[in-house]
């Protein structure tokens, strides 16, 4: 008895060394868990929250998917109640919902971006990697990409063809390109576009490469140059920039070309901040979520990171093991 005392003294120590409340050990997650999530998380997600809920039935977790700067958007602007926000682009954490609605962003995953295709496609035996732009020009071939004002894979899909002018030494190519993608050809989030492929009313679309094989498609790889997926190459990848909507009606913001990097935050008024902090603890895992990621072709941050110091001391305590400060 006079032992186990003993560790219980100890154990309790340590809890208040390390800024744990008690309530935080031994309380399971439970009540519901209101994820916004990037379209292109789906699958992965859907798997993070079977395996999550099988190991604490008393919870719900309730995904939402859309294109990641609609989903910011709805936080911040219409105000609909969230505790996690996960991004296909990083910088849209940064710039939607840092300072007022979320205070840092942790860095977990990559990704690049692929030509999808289908077996039933115009040209489907003939395109490549050397030729797929030439495909793209041809007349009467249907291709398309998302919103750029609603989701990075939309804004990244024009860097990609702005970069490929660049890297194939084609001026006017850009142009080109999108003079034979009508508007209809522009869908809300990239995952829209699967079900067009699959269903034979779209030849071409551009999706990542972890939803390209998640959902069995085929697929043209492109050089490090234009998939925007080498972190090496942000310098270059810094020539590409689009247009896209501001914050406010009216408004703009310039997307510039960077490599493919997926963000993830706790939001401020996260209706149920325990269960949301347990969750990131299990994602950020690599023998948890990132290995659910890295099984479904999307790399991930192994550890994953943040930029600063200063936002590293903001995480909370159990988060800060599972990062490092890397810019």
């Amino acid at each position: 008895m006079k032992i186990y005392k003993n560790w219980v003294t100890i154990l309790f120590a340590l809890i208040v060394l390390t800024g744990i409340s008690v309530s935080k050990v031994i309380a399971e997650p439970t009540g519901k868990l209101i994820i916004f999530h990037a379209g292109s998380l789906s699958v992965p997600f859907a798997a993070m929250e079977k395996h999550f809920e099988s190991r604490y039935p008393k919870l719900d977790i309730l995904r939402e998917a859309g294109g990641s700067t609609k989903m910011a958007r709805m936080i911040s602007e219409i105000g609909k109640p969230a505790d996690i926000m996960a991004s296909a682009d990083f910088k849209v954490i940064d710039k939607s919902l840092i300072p007022s609605h979320a205070s840092w962003n942790i860095r977990f995953a990559s990704n690049q971006l692929v030509l999808c295709y289908t077996a039933n496609s115009q040209y489907a035996s003939e395109i490549n990697h050397t030729n797929w732009y030439k495909i793209l020009a041809r007349k009467g071939v249907i291709w398309g990409h998302s919103d750029p004002n609603l989701d990075p894979c939309g804004y990244r899909s024009l860097m990609v063809l702005q970069l490929a002018e660049k890297y194939y030494k084609s001026p006017g190519l850009y142009n080109q390109l999108i003079a034979n993608r009508p508007q209809k050809n522009i869908r809300p989030k990239s995952v829209e576009l699967i079900a067009l492929l699959q269903t034979g009313n779209m030849d071409y679309a551009w999706e990542y490469l972890s939803v390209a094989i998640q959902h069995e498609l085929k697929y043209v790889t492109l050089d490090d140059h234009i998939n925007l997926g080498n972190y090496q190459l942000d310098s270059y990848y810094g020539q590409a920039q689009v247009t896209v909507t501001g914050k406010k009606p009216g408004t703009t913001l310039q997307r510039v070309g960077k490599s493919c990097t997926y963000g993830i935050t706790l939001i401020k008024n996260a209706p149920n901040q325990e269960a949301a902090v347990s969750f990131l603890d299990y994602l950020l895992d690599p023998s948890g979520g990132l290995d659910i990621l890295k099984q479904m072709g999307q790399p991930p941050f192994i550890p994953s990171r943040v930029p600063t110091q200063a936002m590293k001391e903001k995480l909370p305590t159990v988060l800060k093991e599972r990062v490092i400060v890397k810019n």
